[in-house]
Formats: structure tokens, C-alpha cells, sequence
């Protein structure tokens, strides 16, 4: 059935390869058999994944296997030396939370199909048995006769069999804005881009104009829309690439910390410690090596950057979008509705021989006769109609005659007012033969006035005068050149272009439809266009600043697409601009070749736009694909980071995208692309300053344990610097302000680690040196306790303290790997707040005497704690002089 070219085939053809006839139908019993071959006329469901299988997929990551891992030992450890399992507990909630959060995130692909099943018609006319009857669109059946009125909505793909000026809406579907008019004729050619089949209506369409009947084709999963909905089904979530690296940082974390542990283990030993007691130390540094609130950490700066850009209109639907948008270098966006304005809208006026911007006349305040009359048959020969309801005007209809009555209004001139002083009465309605509309209305006594609309040609060919500077002439051909030359030029500009023709009629003469069309004079012309939006020439501008290639992917015609991309500065000099013929042609790898040399793509169909995303994803890009309507599901679910119209926008748009913008707005893409930059950059902030405060920990232990100075720091001190103390600093790390060149410089290469030579090079010295601050203070505590308290808990007790604090001082150093953190020190109120909070926990811990059998610490003297002060303050001096070595020697080299 499907791989039929139904548009290729004459009626009858149809009819036999469907086994019906294409005047009455199916019989009933012959339908009830093809429902039993064929099934409901509806989409298939995927089998969901239940609630526990999503839940146990979040463990997948291998960093949380490693503190899961790290958990199960380190509470078999606390168990066997009679201590509770503190340890273990507060990891495993760290875990479950993470994967709660994750299971909440889920679900896209089986809400995208339910936005699919509400697109179908719940009812619809067919002819059965030579009847018409109503029935449920589930039960149609390939071979049935559907039954097409004004305002219906198509319930399955159809070979028209009968198109009475025949307009259908297919822009959800194929991306063309306007609707189109159909017909029953064979078409000869192969291989018809789906937007170009004007002989087939297709399921989701919405009749807008006359009448028609078709035979269905395909039903259910088989239609075009039914492919759109497989598509989205077999898609899949690629991870993105913050995943992707801290999977990768939890890789090598977790071998490290593996190894390291089995080293000191070996060590350990061989210095004659129980194996029990390095057993312990072992357990200390996995917990030293993993930072355990990394996770939750990342997820919650997530969280919070989805508030954030709420706010500023863009609605996030899952909490890796926001960091994917950081690193998007290619922004693939649909054309209607999302770079145009969705609504036509006449922008040139032709009359007197030149053509002028609408706007232009508009501020001039003058309309000259031949303008005005332009506008009287724009609205007399007009079936759109206008509603007013609290001084506000609407219009339904035709987009081409909505234009038109919006143009009138712009003007002052109102179509209800005209017709009820000059009401209609005779008209000729529009066909695609004639490609006229021609309506008669009451002038005065003794006149009526008959007023033609159409194509170009087609009027010509009805005119024998002209009318010029006032006074209607002859016609010439130099007149008619000249007309011609103008219309080429509007179309050269992608404006569909309407010719106006007048004349009188004697009320005294029969009204005969044959002559109402003869000797026209000719008024002008209109050219309208769906206009590119007012703010996505600014947007577009800031993407290429930013190092974001923006592309254009629509169904509309190629002549239409260049032209709104040129305004916009998408198509520029040397760029290329393909249609989805030429896309067709290209096998993967010549497209992979050519993706990045083009910029416009036309006349595409679903499973191109499929392609040009996995082309740009193939040459290492981070692709975002922006769309409102039901072609392009398929895409913004592939796409790294998918994107959708809030407003215009289709529910099955909405459903399989990423993101939302609430305002329709594209400029909103790029404020949502500089949020996740802001948003990518405070999660590596978050994650220098665990890391480093994790090797500073580690180093600690190491170095403790090859020259056998004991044990600085037990599990329960590293867990509750590395999840109550250092979190809260992490988390406020997300509301750091942007950077004030975040805009203008590349995007992060997804390909490059985390753990790149800069990035490592920087957390090894910051943990290096928080590590030997730390062993500085142990040892003084060891060489400094008053007698009576135990030297080695003393000694834990300024490790930790120094260890902890000097960490609340070196987050302020990570808010910058250049700049000082001086002058931005008080921009972030939260980390400010997090900070003191931190501090006041470890004060807690320190100074409250119940919990220091707990943690294993004992009192500090004065001098101790001015020791500590010193120690923990020491980070922002060394790193600030850092940083000013850095930028002189940047500076020089600037200056080289």
C-alpha cells in the first residue's frame, strides 16, 4: 500500500489498485474485512518503560556506581568495627535523590504521540454503499470515499477524486504557509516532494476553502503523519555533552580512586597497620577521590537555571537542555512562524507605474485615487471576513484575502462599511483554471461596479485600459512591459503578487458571467509575503557573534526561503541554498561533506530535516533545531537540544522539543543559548571546586599514610566537607552573573573533556595546595596540643578545620580562572550567604562537645586558631597572585 505513488496514478488506476469505487465507496461488509487486514485508523503506541525500569536506568551512570559501591563497603567497614552507618546512609540518599530527579524528566516520546492522536478528526463523512454516512475516523479503511466540507479537519492521507476550489492548510505538515490549492490530476512526475502532491490531502490538513472528495490511501502508522510519529519513537535521546563528559570524569575518577586505594592498602600494611584500620583509610580515600555531590550538585544548577529561564520565556522540559544550550553551534530553524511572522501580510503596492513600500505610503498620509481604488477591489473581491468585538478586529479566511482586509484597515478603509453601502450582488468565485474572483457590487442608480482579483497573466489577458494619474487609457504594450518587468521584480523578492482590474456595469444590462470578465481596466498590484520577525535579524547577528551557525530548513519554495534568509543574514555571500530534491540525491557522506557550506534548505520533507541534523551531529556539531509544527517533531527530538513555539506551535512540536519559547519569539533562542553558556560555566565552577577540594583531601590522606603520620582525616570528615560544607557554596556557584564576553566567543567543543591539560593543570595545583595547607596545620595540631588531650585528635581537628575553611575561601577563587575575584567578590549574594552558612556548620561540629567523640576531634587553643585563620586564608592571596602572573604574561603577549 504505502510504497504506492498514489499522486502518479489516474482515478480509475486508484480506484482498481484500491479495489473501490470512486463514486460509491466501499460497501460496509468490505470495510469491516479491510479493518480486520488494516486495524484502526490510529497511531501505535510504543510499550512504556514502567516507573522501577526508569528508576534502575539512573544508575547506569559509572560514577554512581562507584559511590554505590563506595556506600556497600563503607557500611560493611562501619558495621564490623561497631560504629553505625552513618557513612553509608548519607551517600545512598545522595544517589536516590539524583535518580528521582531523573526518573521526573522522563516520558517525552509518549506524550509527543498522545499531541499526535489529537490531531485526528474524532469524526468524518464518508460514502459507504453509495451512502453518506458519519462514522468514527478510527474505523476508515484504505479504499474508503471521504467526504470534504470547508472547516474539516483531514482523518487520513486521500487521492482526491473531486476538488471544487478545493484549499487545504497543510503548514503543520510540510511547513508552507500558505494553504494549497488542489486537484484531481494525475501528476507525471516522480519522486513529488510531499508539499508539492496538490493531488493528495494529507492527514492533519484543514480544509480552508470549497469542497472535495478522496480515496484513502493510508491509514493509522502508514500516513505521512503516521511516519512522523514512528520517527519519533525510534529517535532517540542522545546524551548530551556535560553527560557525556562527567560520565567520562566518573570513569577515570572511579579508576583512579580504585587504584590509589589499593596502593596505600599495600602500603599500609607493609608499614605493619591492622588491615582492618587500612581497610578504613582505604574506604576514606574512595570517599577523599569521588566527589559524592557532584551529581546532585549538577542536577540542582540545572534546576535552578530552568527557573531562570522560565522567566525569560523559554520553558525547559528536560534538565540537560539547559547546558546543551551552552554548547549549541548550529541552530537549525523552521522558517513559518518561527524567522517569519506566520501571517501574510502586503508589503509592496504597485500603481502609476512604480511600486512602493506599503509602509512608505503608509507615513506619507496620502493615498493617491488609483491606490485608493487598489484597496476597494482588494476588499470588494474578498470572501474573508472581518468580526469586531470591543474595538478590536479580527479576520478568518483565506491568508491571501486576510492580508488584503488587514491592508484595508490599515488605511481606514473597513470591509463590513463598504459592502453595506455597496453590497454584493453577483460573483464569479475563484478556480484554479481562471485564477480570477470576480464579484459585482451596487455603485449608485444607475451603476454597478465589477471588481477582479487574480493572477497576473490571467487579468491581463481581461484588460484593454489602464488606470493612470487619475483617467483611465488605452492599455498599451509598453504599459504592459512595464507591468510585467514589475511583477518579475516582486517575485524576484518572494511576494506573491495579486492583480486588481475594474469596471462599470448598467444595471440595465443582464449581468452575464461570460462578459463580467471582458474589458477590464487595470488598477495595480499587491505584493505580500509572510514578513521575517521584526527582532530575528538582531538574533541572528548575535548568533554568528557568538559562533553559531544559524540554518533555515523549510517546505516553502527555494525562491521564498532565500529571500527571508538574505534579509535575516542567514544566506550570506558564499553560502549554499539546497532544496530536499537535491538532499535526496546526496548519500550521508556527501551530505556530512556539505552541511557546513549550506544554509537554507527548501522544499524539504520530515525525513530530510532527520538527516541535515544527523549530517551537522556527524561533523562533531551540537545541534538545535527550532520548529512549531508536526514536520518537525521528528528532528527537534534527534537534535541535541530541540526547541519549540509556545504559541503557534503544534502540541506534537511542543511535546517532542527540549525547550518551549513562550513568546514565539527566536531572539529568545539566543538569550536562551547565552543563559545555558552562563549556566554551562557555573557547573564547571561547581565542579573546579569540588575537584580541587577532593585532591586536596586525597592528598592529605596519601601523603599521611607513604610517610606514616596516621590518619588525618576519617570517612565521616571527608563526607561532611564533601556534602554539608562544600554543597552549599557549589550550589550558590549557579547564580554567578555571566561572563561580559559570554557572547562573543566560540562554543564549547563538546569533544574536548572536562579534564583537559589547562582545566587538570589548575585543579592539580588549587588541590595541591588546599592538600599541603592541610598537613601544614595537621602537623602543628600534632606539635602543639596542651597536655591532657590526645594530640592525634587535636591534629584531626585543625586538619579538618583548615581543611574545610580554606575551601569556603578558594570557592570566591574559582569564579574566575583569569579575572581577580576582588572586584566581583559581593555580585552574588547567595554564595555570600552559602559561604557564612558553611561556615557556621563547621563551627557546629568544632565547637558543640557532644559531637567530637563523633567526629574524633578535640578543643583548640588560641593559638591553634589563629593558625587556622591564617592557613584557610592563605588560598586567595596565592591564586590572586596567580591569576596577575597570567594576565601580565597575556598582555605581553597580546602586545607581541
Amino acid at each position: 500500500m504505502t510504497s504506492i505513488s498514489y499522486y502518479n496514478q489516474s482515478l480509475d488506476e486508484v480506484g482498481k489498485l484500491l479495489k473501490t469505487s470512486i463514486s460509491e465507496g466501499l460497501t460496509q461488509q468490505e470495510a469491516k474485512k479491510r479493518l480486520q487486514q488494516y486495524g484502526y485508523n490510529e497511531f501505535q503506541k510504543k510499550k512504556s518503560k514502567s516507573l522501577f525500569v526508569k528508576f534502575l536506568e539512573q544508575f547506569k551512570s559509572f560514577m554512581i556506581i562507584v559511590l554505590l559501591i563506595a556506600a556497600i563497603v563503607s557500611g560493611v567497614a562501619e558495621y564490623l568495627q561497631g560504629e553505625g552507618v552513618t557513612d553509608a546512609l548519607i551517600i545512598l540518599l545522595i544517589v536516590v535523590v539524583n535518580a528521582i530527579i531523573g526518573v521526573v524528566q522522563e516520558s517525552k516520546a509518549e506524550q509527543s504521540l498522545e499531541a499526535l492522536e489529537k490531531l485526528s478528526a474524532p469524526q468524518c463523512k464518508v460514502i459507504r454503499d453509495g451512502k453518506v454516512a458519519l462514522i468514527e475516523s478510527r474505523e476508515l479503511v484504505p479504499g474508503d470515499l471521504v467526504i470534504l466540507d470547508t472547516g474539516d479537519l483531514i482523518p487520513a492521507d486521500l487521492r482526491l477524486t473531486e476538488a471544487i476550489n478545493l484549499k487545504i492548510q497543510e503548514s503543520a505538515l510540510t511547513g508552507e504557509s500558505l494553504p494549497v490549492e488542489k486537484f484531481t490530476e494525475a501528476l507525471s512526475e516522480n519522486e513529488v516532494p510531499l508539499g508539492d502532491r496538490d493531488n493528495q490531502a494529507f492527514s492533519s490538513g484543514d480544509v480552508v476553502y470549497g469542497r472535495g472528495q478522496g480515496i484513502v490511501v493510508a491509514t493509522g502508522m502508514q500516513t505521512e503523519v503516521g511516519k512522523i510519529a514512528s520517527m519519533i519513537q525510534t529517535a532517540g535521546n542522545p546524551p548530551t555533552p556535560l553527560q557525556q563528559k562527567l560520565d567520562k570524569l566518573g570513569k577515570h575518577l572511579g579508576i583512579a580512586a580504585l587504584i590509589i586505594c589499593a596502593l596505600i592498602f599495600v602500603v599500609g600494611v607493609l608499614y605493619g597497620n591492622s588491615i582492618l584500620s587500612m581497610f578504613m583509610i582505604a574506604v576514606s580515600l574512595a570517599a577523599a577521590a569521588i566527589p559524592e555531590g557532584l551529581p546532585a550538585v549538577s542536577t540542582i544548577v540545572l534546576s535552578v537555571g530552568v527557573q531562570r529561564m522560565a522567566q525569560k520565556h523559554a520553558i525547559v522540559r528536560t534538565l540537560p537542555a539547559v547546558e546543551t544550550l551552552g554548547s549549541t553551534t548550529v541552530i537549525c530553524s523552521d522558517k513559518t512562524g518561527t524567522l517569519t511572522q506566520n501571517k501574510m501580510t502586503v508589503v509592496k503596492i504597485f500603481s502609476n507605474g512604480q511600486s512602493k513600500d506599503v509602509e512608505e505610503v503608509w507615513k506619507s498620509a496620502h493615498l493617491t485615487e488609483e491606490q485608493k481604488q487598489i484597496l476597494r477591489i482588494a476588499l470588494f473581491a474578498n470572501d474573508a471576513k472581518l468580526s469586531e468585538y470591543h474595538g478590536r478586529h479580527t479576520t478568518t479566511g483565506d491568508p491571501t484575502e486576510t492580508a488584503l482586509i488587514d491592508l484595508g484597515l490599515k488605511f481606514k478603509f473597513n470591509k463590513n462599511l463598504l459592502e453595506t453601502e455597496h453590497p454584493r450582488v453577483e460573483e464569479i468565485p475563484f478556480d484554479s483554471e481562471r485564477k480570477l474572483m470576480t464579484t459585482v457590487h451596487v455603485l449608485d442608480d444607475t451603476y454597478y461596479s465589477v471588481y477582479t482579483k487574480g493572477g497576473l497573466d490571467e487579468l491581463l489577458h481581461c484588460c484593454t485600459k489602464i488606470f493612470e494619474n487619475g483617467k483611465v487609457i488605452p492599455l498599451t504594450e509598453a504599459k504592459i512591459e512595464l507591468i510585467k518587468k514589475a511583477n518579475e521584480h516582486l517575485a524576484e523578492n518572494a511576494l506573491r503578487v495579486l492583480a486588481m482590474g475594474f469596471k462599470r456595469w448598467e444595471k440595465t444590462r443582464p449581468v452575464q458571467h461570460e462578459q463580467l470578465e471582458k474589458d477590464l481596466v487595470f488598477a495595480g498590484m499587491v505584493g505580500m509575503i509572510d514578513p521575517p520577525r521584526d527582532e530575528v535579524k538582531v538574533a541572528v547577528l548575535k548568533c554568528r557573534e557568538a559562533g553559531i551557525k544559524p540554518v533555515m530548513i523549510t517546505g516553502d519554495h527555494l525562491i521564498t526561503a532565500k529571500a527571508i534568509a538574505k534579509q535575516l543574514g542567514i544566506l550570506e555571500k558564499n553560502d549554499l541554498a539546497y532544496t530536499g530534491a537535491h538532499v535526496e540525491k546526496m548519500s550521508d557522506e556527501e551530505l556530512k561533506e556539505k552541511a557546513p557550506y549550506i544554509s537554507v534548505y527548501a522544499r524539504v520533507s520530515p525525513e530530510h530535516k532527520v538527516r541535515i541534523v544527523k549530517a551537522f551531529q556527524a561533523n562533531g556539531e551540537i545541534v538545535a533545531m527550532t520548529g512549531d509544527g508536526v514536520n518537525d517533531a521528528p528532528a527537534l527530538k534527534l537534535a541535541d537540544i530541540g526547541t519549540a513555539m509556545g504559541i503557534v506551535g503544534t502540541d506534537v512540536s511542543k511535546e517532542a522539543a527540549d525547550i518551549v519559547l513562550a513568546d514565539d519569539n527566536f531572539s529568545t533562542i539566543v538569550t536562551a543559548v547565552e543563559e545555558g553558556r552562563r549556566i554551562y560555566d557555573n557547573i564547571l565552577k561547581a565542579i573546579e571546586f569540588l575537584l580541587s577540594s577532593n585532591i586536596g583531601e586525597l592528598l592529605v590522606l596519601f601523603i599521611a599514610v607513604i610517610f606514616n603520620w596516621g590518619t588525618p582525616l576519617l570517612p565521616i570528615h571527608i563526607l561532611w566537607i564533601n556534602l554539608v560544607t562544600d554543597s552549599l557554596p557549589a550550589l550558590a556557584l549557579s547564580f554567578d552573573p555571566a561572563a561580559p564576553d559570554i557572547m562573543r566567543r566560540k562554543p564549547v567543543d563538546s569533544r574536548i573533556p572536562i579534564l583537559n591539560r589547562p582545566f587538570a593543570t589548575r585543579l592539580a595545583l588549587q588541590g595541591i595546595m588546599i592538600g599541603l595547607l592541610s598537613l601544614i596545620a595537621y602537623q602543628i595540631g600534632l606539635h602543639t596540643t596542651p597536655e591532657g588531650r590526645d594530640p592525634l585528635d587535636v591534629a584531626r581537628a585543625m586538619t579538618f578545620s583548615v581543611l574545610a575553611f580554606s575551601q569556603l575561601v578558594h570557592v570566591f577563587n574559582v569564579r574566575s580562572g583569569v579575572y581577580s575575584a576582588l572586584p566581583r567578590f559581593f555580585t552574588n549574594k547567595f554564595l555570600l550567604w552559602g559561604t557564612l552558612i558553611s561556615a557556621g556548620l563547621i563551627f557546629l561540629v568544632l565547637e558543640i562537645p557532644s559531637l567530637h567523640d563523633l567526629f574524633h576531634i578535640s578543643h583548640l587553643t588560641n593559638t591553634q586558631w589563629i593558625w587556622v585563620a591564617l592557613l584557610s586564608l592563605a588560598p586567595l592571596p596565592v591564586v590572586e597572585l596567580t591569576k596577575w602572573v597570567i594576565r601580565l604574561c597575556s598582555d605581553k603577549k597580546s602586545a607581541k
